[in-house]
């Protein structure tokens, strides 16, 4: 038994959804992979197949290119040998959830590099994140500028204002620091400005 047979097996007895054949794929019906470090393995295992694959593609091109009817066995089995690769790496690609957009498979398609879906994203982020700063900005001198008039009309009230909202972000910041423990026992504080 070769290592792909080896793999395939526990996972046709594990219950995990496989092909249905001509390509059709059957969804999974319970999803046993919970944390990172499973879907970090998962995804090693596909690229471990892919590998083994394209060397069995190698294999075969030999095989192929210097063909005569002696190669004809050593031909069929590594022929054979691809099929059950692809037929496992599938099987192993229906435990990994990754969604690729649309967008970046064009690209591919285009014949242009995925980075540069990456890098659009990226500047359209900044972009935006640019723009939410700017009204973050303008919010905070509209409210500066409030408590300026509203403490010249109302000093009193705008001083226990100061008072109340003092002591609600001393309570959200211990809220925050309360919860905001790691595992390692460090604390995430994020201050104000």
């Amino acid at each position: 038994m070769d290592s792909s047979q080896s793999v395939s097996a526990p996972l046709a007895a594990s219950g995990t959804s496989g092909s249905g054949g001509n390509g059709m794929l059957i969804p999974k019906t319970n999803d046993t992979s919970t944390g990172t470090e499973a879907d970090e393995q998962n995804l090693n295992q596909v690229n471990n197949s892919i590998q083994k694959t394209l060397g069995l593609l190698h294999q075969l091109y030999l095989t192929v290119s210097s063909f005569n009817t002696a190669s004809q066995l050593p031909l069929l089995q590594r022929l054979n040998t691809l099929v059950m690769e692809l037929d496992n790496m599938v099987k192993l690609s229906e435990k990994c959830n990754i969604q690729v957009p649309m967008e970046v498979l064009n690209l591919i398609d285009d014949g242009k590099n995925p980075d540069e879906f990456t890098r659009d994203v990226i500047n359209s982020c900044i972009a935006k994140n640019q723009i939410t700063k700017g009204k973050t900005d303008g919010f905070k001198s509209l409210r500066r500028h409030l408590l300026e008039e509203l403490e010249q009309t109302f000093p009193d009230e705008v001083e226990s204002y100061r008072e109340i909202r003092a002591a609600s972000a001393a309570e959200m910041k211990r809220l925050a620091q309360a919860q905001s423990a790691l595992p390692n026992g460090d604390m995430k504080v994020k201050t104000e400005l």
